[in-house]
Protein backbone atom coordinates (compact mmCIF):
# COMPACT_ATOMS: atom_id res chain seq x y z
CA UNK A 1 0.00 0.00 0.00
CA UNK A 2 1.05 3.68 -0.46
CA UNK A 3 2.56 5.57 2.29
CA UNK A 4 -0.50 8.19 1.59
CA UNK A 5 -2.87 8.02 4.56
CA UNK A 6 -5.27 10.15 6.10
CA UNK A 7 -5.79 10.19 10.30
CA UNK A 8 -8.49 10.81 12.34
CA UNK A 9 -7.98 14.54 13.43
CA UNK A 10 -10.13 13.64 16.92
CA UNK A 11 -11.30 11.04 18.84
CA UNK A 12 -14.16 8.99 16.74
CA UNK A 13 -17.84 8.80 17.64
CA UNK A 14 -20.04 6.50 15.35
CA UNK A 15 -22.19 8.44 13.14
CA UNK A 16 -25.31 6.57 14.12
CA UNK A 17 -25.07 7.85 17.53
CA UNK A 18 -26.09 11.56 16.39
CA UNK A 19 -29.42 10.15 14.35
CA UNK A 20 -30.34 7.63 17.55
CA UNK A 21 -29.98 10.94 19.76
CA UNK A 22 -32.40 12.78 17.20
CA UNK A 23 -35.03 10.52 16.95
CA UNK A 24 -34.10 10.24 13.40
CA UNK A 25 -32.89 6.66 13.49
CA UNK A 26 -35.88 5.50 14.82
CA UNK A 27 -38.33 7.53 11.61
CA UNK A 28 -35.13 5.56 9.34
CA UNK A 29 -36.51 2.10 10.65
CA UNK A 30 -40.28 3.16 10.26
CA UNK A 31 -39.34 3.86 6.46
CA UNK A 32 -37.15 1.14 5.56
CA UNK A 33 -39.68 -1.48 7.37
CA UNK A 34 -42.27 -0.17 4.49
CA UNK A 35 -39.65 -1.17 1.77
CA UNK A 36 -40.65 -5.16 2.72
CA UNK A 37 -44.17 -4.23 2.24
CA UNK A 38 -43.60 -4.48 -1.79
CA UNK A 39 -39.69 -5.18 -1.73
CA UNK A 40 -37.46 -2.40 -3.40
CA UNK A 41 -34.71 -2.78 -0.86
CA UNK A 42 -32.41 -3.25 -3.63
CA UNK A 43 -32.14 -3.13 -7.64
CA UNK A 44 -34.02 -6.29 -8.18
CA UNK A 45 -37.65 -4.23 -7.12
CA UNK A 46 -39.38 -8.05 -6.93
CA UNK A 47 -41.72 -6.33 -5.11
CA UNK A 48 -42.86 -9.19 -3.32
CA UNK A 49 -43.98 -8.72 0.49
CA UNK A 50 -41.63 -9.92 2.64
CA UNK A 51 -43.44 -9.15 5.93
CA UNK A 52 -45.46 -11.84 4.95
CA UNK A 53 -42.20 -13.75 4.29
CA UNK A 54 -42.36 -14.22 0.73
CA UNK A 55 -39.03 -13.49 -0.74
CA UNK A 56 -38.13 -13.35 -4.24
CA UNK A 57 -34.39 -13.23 -6.07
CA UNK A 58 -32.48 -12.68 -2.68
CA UNK A 59 -34.50 -15.74 -1.40
CA UNK A 60 -34.97 -13.99 2.34
CA UNK A 61 -37.98 -13.27 3.99
CA UNK A 62 -38.87 -11.24 7.17
CA UNK A 63 -35.55 -11.42 8.51
CA UNK A 64 -31.90 -11.45 7.79
CA UNK A 65 -30.36 -14.91 7.55
CA UNK A 66 -27.49 -15.31 9.18
CA UNK A 67 -24.54 -17.85 8.11
CA UNK A 68 -21.96 -16.77 10.93
CA UNK A 69 -20.42 -14.12 12.87
CA UNK A 70 -16.88 -13.69 14.36
CA UNK A 71 -13.48 -11.64 14.99
CA UNK A 72 -12.51 -12.00 10.94
CA UNK A 73 -8.70 -11.92 10.77
CA UNK A 74 -8.49 -12.48 7.02
CA UNK A 75 -9.80 -8.76 6.15
CA UNK A 76 -7.76 -5.88 5.15
CA UNK A 77 -4.82 -4.70 7.49
CA UNK A 78 -7.14 -1.30 8.14
CA UNK A 79 -10.30 -3.39 9.33
CA UNK A 80 -9.18 -6.32 11.11
CA UNK A 81 -6.47 -4.57 12.81
CA UNK A 82 -4.57 -6.79 15.95
CA UNK A 83 -8.62 -8.19 17.16
CA UNK A 84 -10.61 -8.34 13.95
CA UNK A 85 -12.97 -7.49 12.34
CA UNK A 86 -16.53 -8.34 13.63
CA UNK A 87 -18.07 -10.01 10.27
CA UNK A 88 -21.45 -11.17 10.40
CA UNK A 89 -21.89 -13.03 7.43
CA UNK A 90 -25.52 -12.47 6.09
CA UNK A 91 -26.85 -15.26 3.55
CA UNK A 92 -28.55 -15.18 0.33
CA UNK A 93 -27.52 -12.50 -2.30
CA UNK A 94 -29.67 -10.28 -4.58
CA UNK A 95 -26.73 -11.64 -7.48
CA UNK A 96 -26.38 -14.81 -9.02
CA UNK A 97 -21.89 -14.36 -9.25
CA UNK A 98 -21.46 -17.96 -11.10
CA UNK A 99 -17.86 -18.14 -9.64
CA UNK A 100 -19.08 -17.34 -5.65
CA UNK A 101 -17.31 -18.05 -3.18
CA UNK A 102 -19.82 -18.20 -0.82
CA UNK A 103 -21.31 -20.59 -3.20
CA UNK A 104 -23.67 -22.43 0.17
CA UNK A 105 -24.12 -19.09 2.33
CA UNK A 106 -25.47 -16.67 -0.94
CA UNK A 107 -26.64 -18.99 -3.40
CA UNK A 108 -27.85 -21.91 -0.70
CA UNK A 109 -28.69 -20.12 2.49
CA UNK A 110 -26.78 -22.29 5.21
CA UNK A 111 -27.93 -20.53 8.05
CA UNK A 112 -30.58 -19.39 10.91
CA UNK A 113 -33.51 -16.47 10.74
CA UNK A 114 -32.42 -13.80 12.82
CA UNK A 115 -34.68 -11.71 14.27
CA UNK A 116 -33.69 -7.99 15.06
CA UNK A 117 -33.42 -8.78 19.02
CA UNK A 118 -30.54 -11.57 18.21
CA UNK A 119 -28.87 -9.45 15.17
CA UNK A 120 -28.44 -6.44 17.89
CA UNK A 121 -26.76 -9.24 20.44
CA UNK A 122 -24.29 -10.38 17.77
CA UNK A 123 -23.07 -6.99 17.79
CA UNK A 124 -22.53 -6.54 21.31
CA UNK A 125 -20.99 -9.82 21.57
CA UNK A 126 -18.54 -8.83 19.04
CA UNK A 127 -18.06 -5.52 20.54
CA UNK A 128 -17.50 -7.58 24.22
CA UNK A 129 -14.62 -9.67 21.99
CA UNK A 130 -12.50 -6.68 21.18
CA UNK A 131 -13.60 -6.35 17.35
CA UNK A 132 -12.79 -2.91 15.39
CA UNK A 133 -15.99 -2.85 14.09
CA UNK A 134 -19.13 -4.14 12.56
CA UNK A 135 -18.95 -5.89 9.37
CA UNK A 136 -21.96 -6.80 7.73
CA UNK A 137 -21.30 -9.22 4.38
CA UNK A 138 -23.81 -9.23 1.89
CA UNK A 139 -26.10 -6.70 3.28
CA UNK A 140 -27.65 -5.15 0.36
CA UNK A 141 -31.02 -7.16 0.96
CA UNK A 142 -31.31 -7.04 4.41
CA UNK A 143 -30.95 -3.06 4.96
CA UNK A 144 -34.50 -2.71 6.51
CA UNK A 145 -33.36 -5.71 9.04
CA UNK A 146 -30.55 -4.46 9.83
CA UNK A 147 -31.65 -0.52 10.61
CA UNK A 148 -34.28 -2.47 12.50
CA UNK A 149 -31.74 -4.27 14.94
CA UNK A 150 -29.57 -1.00 15.28
CA UNK A 151 -31.46 0.95 18.14
CA UNK A 152 -31.32 -2.21 20.27
CA UNK A 153 -28.01 -2.51 20.35
CA UNK A 154 -27.23 1.21 20.76
CA UNK A 155 -29.55 0.85 23.45
CA UNK A 156 -27.06 -2.06 25.12
CA UNK A 157 -23.84 0.79 24.35
CA UNK A 158 -22.85 -0.52 20.80
CA UNK A 159 -19.93 1.94 19.97
CA UNK A 160 -18.08 0.71 16.93
CA UNK A 161 -17.84 1.48 13.36
CA UNK A 162 -20.55 -0.06 11.05
CA UNK A 163 -18.76 -1.57 7.68
CA UNK A 164 -21.31 -1.68 4.92
CA UNK A 165 -19.63 -4.57 3.03
CA UNK A 166 -21.65 -4.58 -0.07
CA UNK A 167 -21.58 -5.86 -3.96
CA UNK A 168 -22.75 -2.49 -4.99
CA UNK A 169 -25.70 -3.65 -6.32
CA UNK A 170 -27.88 -1.55 -4.32
CA UNK A 171 -30.58 0.52 -4.42
CA UNK A 172 -30.54 4.69 -4.18
CA UNK A 173 -33.54 3.93 -1.25
CA UNK A 174 -31.64 1.70 0.52
CA UNK A 175 -28.08 4.42 0.67
CA UNK A 176 -30.26 7.05 1.34
CA UNK A 177 -31.57 5.41 4.75
CA UNK A 178 -28.21 4.20 5.30
CA UNK A 179 -26.80 8.61 5.49
CA UNK A 180 -25.74 8.81 8.67
CA UNK A 181 -25.38 4.63 9.86
CA UNK A 182 -22.95 3.23 8.00
CA UNK A 183 -19.10 4.89 9.06
CA UNK A 184 -17.04 2.46 6.41
CA UNK A 185 -18.87 2.03 2.93
CA UNK A 186 -16.73 -1.57 1.37
CA UNK A 187 -18.44 -2.32 -2.15
CA UNK A 188 -17.04 -4.28 -4.91
CA UNK A 189 -16.88 -3.05 -8.20
CA UNK A 190 -16.96 -5.83 -9.94
CA UNK A 191 -17.27 -5.42 -13.99
CA UNK A 192 -17.04 -2.34 -16.60
CA UNK A 193 -19.05 -4.41 -19.11
CA UNK A 194 -22.90 -4.94 -19.17
CA UNK A 195 -22.40 -7.97 -21.09
CA UNK A 196 -19.73 -9.73 -18.44
CA UNK A 197 -22.23 -8.72 -15.61
CA UNK A 198 -25.04 -10.39 -17.29
CA UNK A 199 -23.01 -13.58 -18.11
CA UNK A 200 -21.33 -13.88 -14.83
CA UNK A 201 -24.16 -12.25 -12.52
CA UNK A 202 -26.92 -12.02 -14.44
CA UNK A 203 -27.60 -8.29 -13.44
CA UNK A 204 -27.00 -6.53 -17.02
CA UNK A 205 -27.45 -2.80 -15.19
CA UNK A 206 -24.96 -3.68 -12.48
CA UNK A 207 -22.18 -1.21 -13.95
CA UNK A 208 -24.10 1.56 -14.16
CA UNK A 209 -25.85 0.50 -10.80
CA UNK A 210 -22.18 0.63 -8.95
CA UNK A 211 -21.34 3.55 -10.22
CA UNK A 212 -24.00 5.36 -9.42
CA UNK A 213 -24.03 3.86 -5.93
CA UNK A 214 -20.36 3.85 -5.60
CA UNK A 215 -20.32 7.90 -5.70
CA UNK A 216 -23.15 8.07 -3.44
CA UNK A 217 -21.28 6.29 -0.72
CA UNK A 218 -18.26 8.13 -1.85
CA UNK A 219 -20.67 11.29 -0.83
CA UNK A 220 -21.59 10.19 2.42
CA UNK A 221 -18.15 9.17 4.14
CA UNK A 222 -15.35 10.30 1.95
CA UNK A 223 -12.00 8.86 1.50
CA UNK A 224 -10.91 6.57 3.87
CA UNK A 225 -9.33 7.96 7.40
CA UNK A 226 -7.47 5.94 9.95
CA UNK A 227 -6.75 6.56 13.38
CA UNK A 228 -2.91 6.08 14.73
CA UNK A 229 -3.08 2.73 14.34
CA UNK A 230 -3.97 2.66 10.96
CA UNK A 231 -7.44 0.93 11.85
CA UNK A 232 -10.31 2.48 9.88
CA UNK A 233 -12.49 4.36 10.91
CA UNK A 234 -14.96 6.24 8.10
CA UNK A 235 -14.64 6.39 4.69
CA UNK A 236 -15.52 4.86 1.45
CA UNK A 237 -12.76 1.76 0.78
CA UNK A 238 -13.31 -0.26 -2.42
CA UNK A 239 -12.69 -3.80 -3.59
CA UNK A 240 -11.82 -5.12 -7.45
CA UNK A 241 -11.29 -8.86 -7.93
CA UNK A 242 -8.99 -9.36 -10.88
CA UNK A 243 -10.74 -11.98 -13.04
CA UNK A 244 -9.29 -14.55 -15.96
CA UNK A 245 -8.82 -13.01 -19.11
CA UNK A 246 -9.22 -8.83 -17.68
CA UNK A 247 -13.45 -9.89 -17.77
CA UNK A 248 -13.57 -7.16 -14.83
CA UNK A 249 -12.15 -4.55 -16.79
CA UNK A 250 -9.74 -3.24 -14.42
CA UNK A 251 -8.24 -0.35 -16.40
CA UNK A 252 -11.58 1.39 -17.15
CA UNK A 253 -13.00 0.85 -13.11
CA UNK A 254 -9.83 2.48 -11.94
CA UNK A 255 -9.43 4.90 -13.90
CA UNK A 256 -13.09 5.85 -13.03
CA UNK A 257 -12.54 5.55 -9.17
CA UNK A 258 -9.43 8.30 -10.13
CA UNK A 259 -11.61 10.64 -12.36
CA UNK A 260 -14.79 10.18 -10.35
CA UNK A 261 -14.14 9.80 -7.15
CA UNK A 262 -10.67 10.76 -5.96
CA UNK A 263 -7.20 9.84 -6.61
CA UNK A 264 -6.89 8.86 -2.76
CA UNK A 265 -9.29 5.98 -2.77
CA UNK A 266 -8.28 3.41 -1.16
CA UNK A 267 -8.30 0.46 -3.42
CA UNK A 268 -8.03 -2.85 -2.70
CA UNK A 269 -6.54 -4.65 -6.06
CA UNK A 270 -7.44 -8.35 -5.05
CA UNK A 271 -5.95 -11.46 -6.38
CA UNK A 272 -7.96 -14.13 -4.57
CA UNK A 273 -10.12 -15.33 -7.34
CA UNK A 274 -10.55 -18.87 -7.83
CA UNK A 275 -13.01 -21.17 -10.06
CA UNK A 276 -15.57 -21.61 -7.70
CA UNK A 277 -19.56 -22.12 -7.42
CA UNK A 278 -20.45 -23.12 -11.16
CA UNK A 279 -17.44 -22.34 -12.59
CA UNK A 280 -15.88 -24.98 -10.74
CA UNK A 281 -17.96 -27.68 -13.02
CA UNK A 282 -16.79 -26.04 -16.19
CA UNK A 283 -19.62 -24.40 -16.87
CA UNK A 284 -17.68 -21.10 -18.01
CA UNK A 285 -13.83 -22.24 -19.42
CA UNK A 286 -13.20 -18.92 -19.59
CA UNK A 287 -12.86 -18.36 -16.16
CA UNK A 288 -12.15 -22.01 -14.74
CA UNK A 289 -8.59 -20.96 -13.73
CA UNK A 290 -6.52 -18.34 -11.26
CA UNK A 291 -5.44 -15.22 -12.33
CA UNK A 292 -1.89 -15.25 -13.98
CA UNK A 293 0.99 -13.22 -11.43
CA UNK A 294 1.29 -11.12 -14.80
CA UNK A 295 -2.48 -10.49 -15.04
CA UNK A 296 -2.32 -9.51 -11.11
CA UNK A 297 0.97 -7.19 -12.05
CA UNK A 298 -1.12 -5.38 -15.31
CA UNK A 299 -3.89 -4.95 -12.53
CA UNK A 300 -1.88 -3.05 -10.77
CA UNK A 301 0.32 -0.86 -13.35
CA UNK A 302 -3.46 -0.01 -14.44
CA UNK A 303 -4.25 1.68 -10.96
CA UNK A 304 -0.96 3.03 -10.67
CA UNK A 305 -1.24 4.62 -14.11
CA UNK A 306 -4.59 5.97 -13.08
CA UNK A 307 -2.98 8.52 -10.62
CA UNK A 308 -4.68 6.32 -7.44
CA UNK A 309 -2.70 6.82 -4.80
CA UNK A 310 -3.56 4.12 -1.95
CA UNK A 311 -3.17 0.88 -3.25
CA UNK A 312 -3.96 -2.30 -0.89
CA UNK A 313 -2.07 -5.14 -2.79
CA UNK A 314 -0.72 -8.41 -1.01
CA UNK A 315 0.52 -10.78 -3.48
CA UNK A 316 -0.25 -14.26 -2.25
CA UNK A 317 2.80 -16.33 -2.41
CA UNK A 318 1.00 -18.41 -5.81
CA UNK A 319 1.33 -14.92 -7.77
CA UNK A 320 5.25 -14.52 -7.06
CA UNK A 321 6.44 -13.46 -10.73
CA UNK A 322 8.01 -16.00 -12.51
Amino acid sequence: MSATTLNVPHAFEPAYLRLYQSGELTRRVERALRLLESCTACPRHCCVNRWADKFGVCKTGRYAVVSSYGAHLGEEDCLRGGRGSGTIFICGCNLRCVFCQNFDISWQLRGAPTPPEKLARMMLELQRDGCHNINFVTPEHVVPQLIEALPLAIERGLRLPIVYNTSAYDSMESLELLDGVVDIYMPDFKYWDRECARKYSRAPDYPEVARRTIKEMHRQVGDLVLDEHGVAQRGLLIRHLVMPGDVAGTREVMRWIARELSPLTYVNVMAQYYPAGKVSRSEYPEINRRVSPSEYEQALEEGWAAGLKRLDARRPSYLTPF
